[in-house]
């Protein structure tokens, strides 16, 4: 089916109220977390993202300050275990001195039938979704409140909302994202911290077209969609940008869809 290149003759924004922010992104080294580490680096922000994929990751760094952008600092860091999380969360404000936005973008969208979750499956597949962006959220307060605003961006799906079927793990833990974010929204506006949550729909990522970007679920996609074209990650990381900076300052306690129109 044809699709339409999003970029023709488009313009974008930039957020003065970025440059020099200190940005924490989970999951930053490939995909759509790239994107955003990227996209913040554009806006003049000064970047950490903590990932385990150690080679994209320095090489994304090397890339960006290659092309003048501030260089981000890159983190090794297996956010499943919560005390390297803490540690790298207290490693970065050492070397930015605060946070005052955070992206909880890791997860891991692993297919898996009903049948295989084992109790030791169910914990682990809700560690890498779920149980990160909570403790994330807990490290980095003590900064935002100090600082008396913040901007916390926690990346849902429009997976539970469809429901898609053979990942039913990921589409609880997307799912729990939701209500997480709304509850934080309540608890942390007197502290003036903004909470949000992201939900994109079928992004066209490397690791979507190596496992199960075929042609039928393209066409599966294609069908549902409003909009004919790939929705891209750097349609996701400009919607996070809006939310991170200024712009959107009275906007707290929502969830938005970057889906071309699926749901």
């Amino acid at each position: 089916m044809h699709t339409i290149d999003p970029s023709s003759n488009m313009q974008f924004a930039s957020y003065p109220s970025l440059c020099g922010r200190s940005i924490l992104v989970t999951g930053g080294a490939t995909g759509i977390g790239a994107s955003m580490v990227t996209h913040f680096a554009q806006q003049g922000a000064h970047v950490a993202f903590l990932d385990i994929q150690d080679d994209p990751g320095r090489a994304l760094v090397e890339t960006l300050e290659a092309h003048g952008f501030p260089p981000p600092l890159y983190v090794h860091c297996d956010v499943t275990h919560i005390d390297a999380l803490q540690d790298a969360v207290r490693e970065v404000l050492v070397d930015r001195g605060t946070i005052d936005v955070l992206v909880n973008n890791a997860a891991n969208d692993q297919r898996h039938t009903i049948e295989e979750v084992t109790p030791e499956y169910w914990d682990s597949s809700i560690a890498v979704n779920l149980r990160h962006q909570f403790f994330a959220v807990q490290a980095v307060l003590p900064t935002m409140r100090a600082a008396g605003r913040g901007s916390i961006i926690n990346m849902s799906s429009i997976s539970w909302m469809i429901p898609s079927t053979g990942v039913p793990l990921y589409v609880t833990a997307k799912a729990a994202i939701v209500g997480m974010t709304r509850t934080l929204a309540h608890e942390l506006g007197p502290s003036n911290i903004r909470v949000n949550a992201v939900l994109p729909g079928a992004i066209v990522t490397e690791r979507q077209k190596k496992l199960w970007y075929t042609p039928e679920y393209k066409a599966e996609i294609m069908a549902s969609q409003a909009l004919k074209r790939d929705i891209m990650p750097e349609d996701v990381a400009r919607l996070v940008l809006f939310l991170a900076a200024d712009d959107s300052s009275a906007i707290t306690n929502q969830s938005f869809i970057v889906d071309g129109g699926w749901v």
